[in-house]
């Protein structure tokens, strides 16, 4: 690693706002540096509340933005703001003009704020978004804020980015049956009437409290979104919606940000195998979890790494309500993903040289909501041509270990 990326992430990770500012500028340039500055700051992540902050052109993003900040400061915690503005089409530039109406906070050190064009991106945000929050999150900053370009009824990438997700509504859009569609409103884990002075405005909470009680399961999620109305310019509501966003972080224990990919991310790089010696654990732990996070299965049903070697891998997953079965117990097709993942993942280790070309699964107990799986995986046979991997999955509680699974595979050597 070139020591300028070295000195530049261990300012940002001491909290210099200069260099995240340089640091930023590096991110949305691309490049090998911007991947190896990523890379660096990337176990310092984790540590932010990330709120998402969406809804259509005009409904209030910005001055939302604002007095959450402003409430969150009077709390004493940090804020970050990442404001994604449009590029246009004909001259290719950006006006940036989102922070126009947080100027008051420019002068506040525990605020930071960052405008970022689209660059024709689509979704909401930038290619650049989910690397700058987490150069947000490495400064240690507690809460960023990342506002969306103003958006459709389909542009969601935001809930891939995000813990929470808000999306803002404005009174007097559409009438009961606008509240039913598909598309952006299905993401907020908080629903924020914003303008809510206005006459239409407890009708139109209202409206979407009904949609929330015909669309969601009464027991299927761990939350229940809320429906808080808000008059950002004079702070009325903005108490509440933080509380419903802290509340929702709680519930989910950090939400989907850990859990799901991020469309077009900038990965870090991924360790070769062949500099990495046969007991350097932090090591091959940080390969496999680099090879992981490219796995849009392992990023969608939350399996993370926790140990590896050559020829071998563990991997996890903690069930929950979306990996169930219409007969409420975990679905027979995510205890094999897991154990595939530990299976491809050991072949991996000794470098992209393996096919899988059989595999065989069978059951010992059923698990539910709530457990804890483990998938361990093996090589117990190579040859020039062919791997054979045995994998078996259990499940961890205060009492041990309780087989769960038992899966075989063979690779097939390329090259």
């Amino acid at each position: 690693m070139s020591a300028d990326v070295e000195s530049l992430a261990g300012q940002i990770a001491e909290g210099s706002t200069r260099a995240l500012a340089r640091g930023l500028t590096w991110i949305e340039s691309g490049g090998a540096r911007a991947e190896a500055l990523c890379a660096r700051l990337y176990p310092s992540t984790g540590r932010a509340q990330i709120v998402g902050v969406t809804g259509a052109p005009g409904s209030g993003k910005s001055t939302l933005a604002r007095a959450l900040a402003l409430v969150a400061r009077a709390r004493g915690r940090t804020v970050g703001i990442l404001a994604v503005d449009p590029t246009s089409p004909f001259s290719g530039g950006a006006i940036l003009g989102d922070r126009i109406r947080m100027s008051d906070l420019a002068l506040d050190p525990g605020v930071f704020i960052r405008s970022m064009a689209t660059r024709g991106a689509l979704g909401g945000l930038s290619r650049a978004a989910a690397d700058a929050v987490d150069l947000m999150d490495a400064a240690g900053l507690g809460l960023v804020l990342v506002e969306t370009v103003g958006v459709g009824q389909d542009e969601v990438d935001v809930m891939r980015l995000a813990q929470t997700v808000i999306v803002v509504s404005v009174p007097g859009l559409g009438d009961d049956v606008q509240a039913l569609k598909a598309g952006t409103l299905e993401i907020a884990d908080v629903l924020a009437v914003s303008k809510g002075d206005l006459p239409l405005a407890e009708q139109a909470a209202r409206e979407l409290r009904e949609m929330l009680t015909l669309r969601r399961s009464a027991s299927a999620e761990p939350w229940k979104p809320r429906v808080v109305v808000v008059r950002a310019l004079a702070g009325g509501g903005i108490d509440g919606l933080l509380e419903a966003l802290e509340a929702h972080a709680l519930s989910v224990e950090g939400g989907r940000r850990r859990r799901e990919s991020v469309i077009t991310p900038s990965f870090a790089p991924v360790p070769d195998a062949s500099t990495i010696a046969a007991g350097d654990a932090d090591g091959w732990r940080a390969r496999l979890t680099a090879l992981a996070a490219r796995d849009g299965l392992c990023a969608m049903l939350g399996i993370t790494v926790l140990a590896g070697g050559p020829g071998r891998a563990e991997v996890a997953m903690t069930v929950e309500p979306r990996h169930l079965n219409f007969n409420g117990g975990c679905h027979g097709g995510a205890i094999f993903a897991l154990a595939d993942s530990a299976f491809g993942l050991a072949s991996n280790s000794h470098g992209p040289v393996a096919v899988g070309i059989d595999a065989h699964i069978t059951f010992q107990a059923a698990v539910g909501a709530g457990d804890m799986l483990v998938a361990r995986a093996t090589e117990v046979q190579r040859s020039r041509r062919i791997g054979v991997y045995r994998i078996d999955v259990v499940r961890e509680d205060a009492n041990g270990e309780a087989p769960v699974s038992s899966f075989t595979g063979t690779v097939y050597v390329k090259g």
